[in-house]
């Protein structure tokens, strides 16, 4: 796939001057033509409507028998997306794939051939990436509520699209499973390796906020709330507590992580050898 890669990007070039259009071009093909690409974007609908449908069900079933506490913070709309937890860890999986897979069959090297700015190759695969996530996690959010709210409609315990705050949370969680991924892109390119990479994805999204529960509760307050995890499903929530980040300020902090993530990476890939 290496040969025809650099093909395309090559006959492109022979038109006329590489441009991003064309590298954009080539990325796609690359994507559409790993399997990896449709099973993993698959278990990521699977998980987020499955699971969160499991949850649904599962809340119909014992609601006479939960405690008044539980019933009283309960949240239809964040309960029908709960299995965007374990969604992200596939998408980040994926997007560590994205990079650290051409690098461990050596297509990296035909791809910066063909486009020796080297640059032009990551903004394509953010690009790529990000807009495929983008629909795929959006789809299955809205698939996720809608399921989840039939479900829970058996019980009365269903919300509607329109009510306050019920839409930003549906569209936001697709916005933050988005910029998961692209924070995987980032950190892929910086490790080169996939096993790292997962690593590190893992360990910033899962790790880092079991690591602050241990710090003083007076430093949780002023540290948990900007970890990227925390920060970002704070527009996936639909009531924030004394001390969680408005909505969109938590998922611009991501931003901010995602694009140091990004600054990073192109540094790295322009200086090091491929």
């Amino acid at each position: 796939m290496s040969t025809v890669t650099a093909t395309v990007i090559s006959t492109k070039a022979g038109e006329g001057r590489v441009t991003l259009p064309r590298v954009v071009h080539s990325e796609w093909i690359k994507f559409r033509s790993l399997r990896s690409s449709y099973i993993t974007l698959a278990v990521t609908f699977a998980l987020t409507v499955g699971f969160g449908a499991l949850f649904c069900w599962a809340t119909v079933n014992r609601w006479d028998h939960l405690p008044a506490d539980e019933r009283a913070h309960f949240t239809p709309v964040e309960h029908s997306l709960r299995g965007y937890f374990l969604a992200q860890m596939a998408i980040g999986v994926l997007g560590v794939l994205v990079v650290t897979g051409e690098y461990s069959t050596g297509m990296i090297r035909a791809s910066l051939s063909a486009v020796p700015k080297r640059l032009p190759v990551l903004w394509a695969k953010t690009a790529v990436f990000g807009a495929i996530t983008w629909v795929v996690a959006t789809v299955s959010c809205l698939i996720a509520f809608f399921l989840g709210q039939a479900i829970l409609a058996g019980k009365h315990l269903d919300t509607t699209l329109s009510a306050p705050g019920v839409l930003r949370v549906v569209l936001g969680m697709g916005l933050y499973l988005t910029a998961v991924g692209l924070l995987a892109v980032g950190i892929g390119t910086l490790i080169r390796n996939t096993a790292g990479g997962i690593a590190a994805v893992f360990g910033t999204l899962l790790v880092l906020p079991l690591l602050a529960e241990a710090l003083p509760s007076s430093w949780q307050d002023d540290i948990v709330p900007y970890l990227p995890s925390n920060a970002g499903q704070a527009v996936a929530t639909l009531h924030q507590g004394p001390h969680d980040l408005a909505p969109w300020t938590g998922l611009g902090v991501l931003g901010l992580y995602v694009l140091a993530a990004l600054i990073g990476a192109a540094a790295v890939l322009k200086r090091r050898d491929a």
